[in-house]
């Protein structure tokens, strides 16, 4: 009974603690399960965090994409067919130069002011004229069209006149908008224009030679500056003015740029071209 409780004791103390195991040097022995991999979790978001990685990629190849066609197809496009209209017009031909012993240069049409011949409001969308400013060197000549909403003018004929505006040469305010980036942007320069600089337009057989007066910038809700009369809507118009508006500042619509003129003379066709087209003043 002795020799077996004695040794009952001393495989107690072997084992360190009755129905526990231990392995060589007193530490417990190593797990036999075979290891696990990854969570189903971790795997999971190993693949969503590379689904939006492509996502992403994608996204900014799309966007670069539009921006390009937005900011350079657009006017490339525009450009062209711009230039298009203009060659299309009917209307009467520039005399060509006439050879003497004195010159052989362009013929200069007189300045005229007295009264002008007015054109009546086209329909919506009819290109009846074109415009020119000699400050933008490099710039074509520009169609102007009836209207001012996007889809059918602005985006697609190029600088549209406010319905119920004057004509060009009338009295009142002849009033005009224009892109000023995208879509062959006709009034991208606008803030070069200084006091005095001419802005010549163009029917079918007059010029029109408008003269800059002011430019500001206003909130679009300030329309006053197409009123017959800028900035004064009850007051009757006795002069024959000229307005351009764009957006300000550049690539936003925040605020509007204007440009105000009067116009300095007119001629016909006929009798030539305007002096300010051909470098002078």
């Amino acid at each position: 009974m002795t020799e077996q409780g004695t040794a009952g004791t001393g495989q107690t103390d072997r084992t360190g603690q009755a129905g526990h195991d231990v392995g060589p040097a007193g530490r417990p022995p190593r797990s036999t399960r075979p290891r696990r991999g990854p969570s189903r979790t971790r795997h999971r978001v190993y693949t969503t965090i590379g689904v939006v990685g492509e996502l992403l990629i994608t996204f900014g190849v799309l966007l670069f994409a539009f921006l390009a066609w937005q900011l350079w197809w657009t006017d490339v496009e525009g450009n062209r067919a711009q230039a298009e209209i203009v060659r299309e017009l009917d209307r009467q031909e520039v005399p060509d130069p006439t050879p003497s012993a004195t010159s052989s240069g362009p013929v200069v049409a007189e300045p005229r002011r007295d009264e002008p011949p007015v054109l009546d409001e086209p329909p919506h969308a009819t290109t009846f004229a074109t415009i020119q400013v000699p400050r933008w060197v490099g710039e074509p000549e520009r169609p102007v069209s009836q209207g001012v909403d996007r889809a059918t003018v602005l985006d697609v004929l190029g600088v549209g006149h406010y319905p119920g505006t004057a004509m060009p040469g009338g009295v009142g305010n002849f009033a005009l908008a224009g892109h000023r980036t995208t879509y062959a942007k006709p009034f991208n320069r606008v803030e070069e224009l200084q006091v005095g600089d001419p802005v010549v337009v163009r029917t079918a057989d007059t010029w029109y030679v408008y003269r800059v007066t002011s430019t500001q910038v206003v909130l679009p809700s300030q329309v006053d500056v197409i009123a017959p009369v800028p900035g004064d809507p009850g007051a009757t118009p006795t002069e024959r003015l000229i307005t351009l508006t764009t957006c300000h500042p550049m690539f936003s619509a925040r605020e509007r740029f204007i440009v105000h003129g009067t116009l300095d003379y007119w001629a016909p066709v006929a009798d030539g071209t305007p002096a300010e087209l051909l470098g002078g003043a």
